[in-house]
């Protein structure tokens, strides 16, 4: 009995070892390929709130962290700036939306330094499928009707859902999620047009 137990012993072992070998083995041949679709993704949720247009440097890797209650929590924030021949012009800014319905929503905010928001996505949430969801672009473009627009101020009235006020739709059945998303947006354009001055203090985001 003792000599079974010590072949099957051996025998799980050596599966072992060679089921952790061709992980291994995999992980590395597909490494780069992985984090090429990263950086590819990355890229094209950046273009999507920053236009190409505007800068000329590469965005995703001219990346900071930056920590301001503005943005939603106390938590690191990643910054991308774009800049036009060296110059700062605009940056993306992931912010969070802590009073969605269902939890906090996270955004990516894309903005220059004169107050003018050029885009905003939702990158994760947890709001209600057929309501709270219409922040999603599959679902719906209003998200789209936050860009190209002006904050002139912390409080400017404009930026709220027109149940409050402002000039932003809100959903049928949902305003909780698209008053946190367009309170959200605003405070981290707000913010933005501070941070030209704030750029060379910022810790570097250690990976890009």
């Amino acid at each position: 009995m003792i000599d079974i137990l010590k072949r099957h012993g051996l025998t799980l072992a050596i599966f072992a070892a060679c089921t952790t070998g061709l992980t291994a083995v995999v992980y590395h041949l597909t490494a780069d390929t992985i984090a090429e679709q990263a950086a590819l993704e990355k890229q094209k949720l950046l273009d999507q709130v920053i236009p190409q247009s505007i800068y000329n440097n590469n965005l995703s890797n001219d990346c900071y962290i930056l920590t301001n209650k503005a943005l939603g929590n106390d938590k690191p924030h990643k910054l991308y700036v774009a800049r036009l021949d060296g110059k700062p012009v605009a940056a993306a800014l992931e912010s969070t939306a802590p009073d969605g319905y269902s939890g906090a929503i996270e955004l990516l905010v894309g903005a220059d330094f004169q107050g003018k928001v050029l885009g905003v996505r939702v990158t994760t949430h947890n709001e209600t499928p057929g309501l709270g969801d219409k922040i999603e672009t599959r679902i719906s473009d209003w998200i789209n009707s936050l860009s190209n627009r002006f904050i002139s101020g912390e409080s400017d009235p404009r930026w709220a859902v027109k149940k409050d006020g402002g000039d932003f739709d809100q959903f049928t059945g949902a305003t909780i999620t698209p008053r946190a998303v367009v309170n959200a947006s605003k405070r981290t354009a707000w913010l933005m047009q501070s941070l030209p001055e704030q750029i060379a203090t910022l810790p570097v985001c250690e990976e890009q």
